[in-house]
C-alpha cells in the first residue's frame, strides 16, 4: 500500500518543459526543411545515366511563315465557332481537340466546347508565337467595336495541317483564353 501513497509529480514540472521540448521539435524541423530545400553544394552529384534519357533532336524544325490558308482558317474560326454563326462551317474548321467527341448534331445546337465573344468586333489583330510546316500557335485579340461595352480578349489560337498531298488542310486544333474571362454574374439577360 505504500507504494500508492507516493504523490503523483507535480503538473508545474510538466509544464515548465513543455516550451522547451516545444522549441528542441520546431529546430528540428528547421533544420529538416533546410537539409531538404538547400541545395548541396558539395560538388557531388549523381552522374549515372537513367534508364529512359530525354533525347533531343539535333536539328530543331525550323519556323516558316504562316500561309494564307491557315490564316483564313484561324479567322473563319472566330467568325464562325466564336461568334457562334454558321456553325455548319465552324465543325469543318475544327479539330478533334476542339470538337470533343460531340456529334454534329450536338455541336449544332450551339453548346459547344469553344469560349464564345459574342460583341461586335472591330479588330481582330494576331501575333504568331511559333509557325512550323504542320503546326503554328497564334495569339489573338478581340477588341470590340468603339461605343459597345466589352473588354479586349486575348486568346490563343493553336492550327494543325492534317492530310496528305491534295487533301492537306488546316484545323484549329485548340482555342484558349490568355486569361480567364470575366463569368458575368446573371447571364440570362
Amino acid at each position: 500500500m505504500d507504494a500508492f501513497r507516493e504523490p503523483l509529480p507535480t503538473r508545474k514540472r510538466w509544464e515548465k518543459l513543455l516550451p522547451w521540448f516545444a522549441a528542441l521539435i520546431l529546430a528540428a524541423g528547421v533544420v529538416a526543411a533546410i537539409v531538404k530545400l538547400v541545395p548541396n553544394t558539395s560538388g557531388t552529384t549523381d552522374t549515372s545515366k537513367t534508364e529512359n534519357p530525354t533525347k533531343v533532336s539535333p536539328n530543331p524544325p525550323k519556323s516558316v511563315p504562316l500561309t494564307k490558308d491557315a490564316r483564313d482558317v484561324a479567322g473563319r474560326f472566330i467568325l464562325t465557332a466564336v461568334r457562334r454563326q454558321h456553325l455548319d462551317e465552324a465543325w469543318k474548321l475544327s479539330g478533334p481537340q476542339i470538337r470533343q467527341d460531340l456529334t454534329y448534331k450536338e455541336w449544332m445546337t450551339g453548346n459547344i466546347p469553344v469560349v464564345p465573344y459574342l460583341h461586335p468586333i472591330s479588330v481582330t489583330p494576331m501575333k504568331i508565337d511559333y509557325s512550323l510546316k504542320g503546326q503554328a500557335l497564334v495569339e489573338v485579340a478581340l477588341v470590340p467595336e468603339k461605343g459597345v461595352k466589352g473588354s479586349t480578349d486575348l486568346f490563343w489560337l493553336e492550327l494543325r495541317r492534317v492530310g496528305k498531298g491534295s487533301k492537306a488542310h488546316w484545323l484549329v486544333w485548340s482555342w484558349v483564353p490568355r486569361f480567364a474571362p470575366a463569368i458575368p454574374a446573371n447571364p440570362v439577360g
